[in-house]
């Protein structure tokens, strides 16, 4: 059994408009020490499951069914001193905004010492050396007075480094990272990528990568996570899915993905809008947006099976393998003479 085991995850939320159905039928494990990648566009589902995971849904306007295990023991449904117990001390999360999600009226290390105190029996004296040795750690220059200073006083970066170190003060064994570096130049995002891949290898833990950056995924994770209206429609080992991913979705995620040799002037994108996660479309959410669909596919939700490549690989998909095999063989030419060609 993985240190998280996810299964059959449901999260309805009540609006005045209907019922939201934000997650459906997710299921996953995530070992320790390893990374797993979410990837999705927005409105996928990515973050709403794992705010699940955490406990951070208003219970009073939402449903939430399956199965959520933590180093064997279920924590979904568990009461809010419980989970506090929990979150931030067993599993960080670092969030999209850390502007948004850092008090901007409190110093940096007021934030950071709250966060020891809460789950540690310390002084505030003992609070804050360990507040200046984590943002040592993450690579905050003179921390040791930068500590005194306001979020505001920092770059978006800085920032979010600052958010890692929150998340990493209490040495959690599994840290949720929502769109980390979204907001980011490429440079900056290039240090933060690096620098969670040096502390999870000082840590020990494991993390749960969620973006909708494929190049983010290929650099970090071990597994993917591919979601689209709230599903989970594709699922492998992270060098599987890029030799031979099986469902169109991901494959127009594959072609949107810049090339640093591609000849093409514009990007390949997916046509159309993800889809409606309060009036979902019937049989294959993906249909709308899908070149090869056809009458099966608007009428019948397809399960999620094994692919052919890979142990662990599955995908939903009503085409058959050897139409699936034909297509991708032809896309991944095209892709390779591009590259080629600009060599």
């Amino acid at each position: 059994m993985g240190l998280l085991e996810v299964n059959d995850l449901h999260t309805r939320f009540q609006t005045d408009d209907g019922i939201v159905k934000a997650v459906s039928g997710v299921s996953f494990s995530l070992e320790k020490g390893k990374t797993l990648g979410v990837v999705g566009e927005s409105g996928s589902g990515k973050s709403v499951t794992f705010l699940t995971v955490m406990g951070l849904n208003d219970p009073r306007h939402t449903e939430t069914t399956g199965s959520v295990v933590f180093d064997g023991s279920e924590i979904l449904g568990l009461g809010t001193s419980q989970m506090r117990g929990i979150r931030g001390r067993r599993i960080g999360m670092i969030f999209q905004d850390p502007m948004t999600s850092l008090n901007p009226v409190k110093t940096i290390g007021w934030q950071l010492e709250e966060a020891v105190m809460l789950h540690n029996d310390v002084t505030r004296a003992e609070a804050r050396r360990r507040s200046v040795d984590i943002l040592k750690e993450v690579e905050i220059p003179r921390a040791d007075t930068r500590v005194d200073d306001y979020p505001h006083q920092f770059s978006g970066g800085m920032r979010q480094r600052v958010m890692i170190a929150m998340a990493l003060i209490n040495n959690p064994e599994v840290l949720i990272a929502d769109e980390p570096t979204t907001a980011l130049d490429v440079t900056t995002q290039a240090q933060i990528l690096r620098l969670m891949i040096k502390l999870q290898q000082e840590h020990e833990m494991a993390i749960i990568m969620i973006t909708h950056d494929l190049g983010v995924v290929a650099e970090l994770a071990d597994d993917v996570l591919v979601m689209y209206g709230g599903r989970v429609v594709e699922k492998a080992e992270v060098h599987d899915l890029f030799a031979k991913p099986e469902m169109p979705y991901t494959w127009g995620l594959l072609g949107s993905l810049p090339r640093l040799n591609a000849t093409a002037e514009r990007l390949e994108q997916i046509p159309g809008q993800p889809p409606s996660l309060l009036r979902p479309p019937k049989g294959c959410a993906f249909n709308p947006r899908c070149p090869y669909v056809f009458d099966r596919c608007r009428e019948e939700l397809p399960d999620l099976r094994a692919g052919v490549v890979g142990e662990g690989h599955s995908f939903r998909c009503h085409l058959a393998d050897e139409d699936r095999a034909r297509i991708w063989d032809a896309k991944k030419a095209a892709l390779d003479a591009a590259e080629g060609s600009a060599a």
